[in-house]
């Protein structure tokens, strides 16, 4: 809970300090802003609730519990940290392609480029184009995949732990 609360605000500030919709501005793609908008309330509102589901198991997951019910909630716990990782890195998907997509449409440095793919060797600076991308990609959401397999990682491996302790005392 503490580490989303903590990741949600460097976000945040990320965000403030660096305006998108200057930027939109500035590459004449203000129709685009709106959607970042919307987008940007959905994933706010749906980090919210990850972060009052984390606060609700760890208010769950106390030592007063049976140890059936403690195994239970330390599974439901650990479910709903691989469904906030999977979240993350499926934004983490939509805003590169949204970027992806944003550059190459609006950016007046692109003309070049769409140009040399519409009328010269277009196969061949097509595929560059695409694997220069994918291997962007690739790289930028491996990069985050693991910082969250590391960040949770630590934390997923003290639950698994404590939940196969409990495991040999319940039988």
């Amino acid at each position: 809970m503490i580490i989303s609360i903590i990741e949600v605000s460097v976000w945040t500030l990320i965000s403030v300090v660096w305006n998108t919709d200057d930027y939109m501005r500035k590459m004449h793609a203000e129709n685009t802003i709106i959607y970042f908008k919307v987008l940007n309330f959905i994933n706010y509102a749906v980090i919210l609730y990850f972060i009052y589901t984390f606060y609700k198991n760890y208010v769950k997951i106390s030592t007063t519990a049976s140890t059936k019910q403690l195994m239970h909630d330390i599974l439901k716990t650990r479910k709903t940290v691989q469904y906030y990782v999977w979240y993350n890195l499926g934004m983490i998907v939509v805003s590169l392609i949204a970027g992806f997509l944003i550059q190459f449409n609006f950016n007046p440095k692109m003309a070049l480029l769409k140009d040399k793919i519409a009328h010269e060797d277009s196969y061949y600076t097509l595929c560059i184009t695409l694997g220069v991308i994918l291997l962007t990609f690739i790289v930028i959401l491996g990069a985050f995949w693991v910082f969250y397999k590391l960040l949770y990682g630590i934390l997923m491996r003290k639950l698994n732990s404590n939940y196969k302790e409990l495991k040999k005392i319940d039988l």
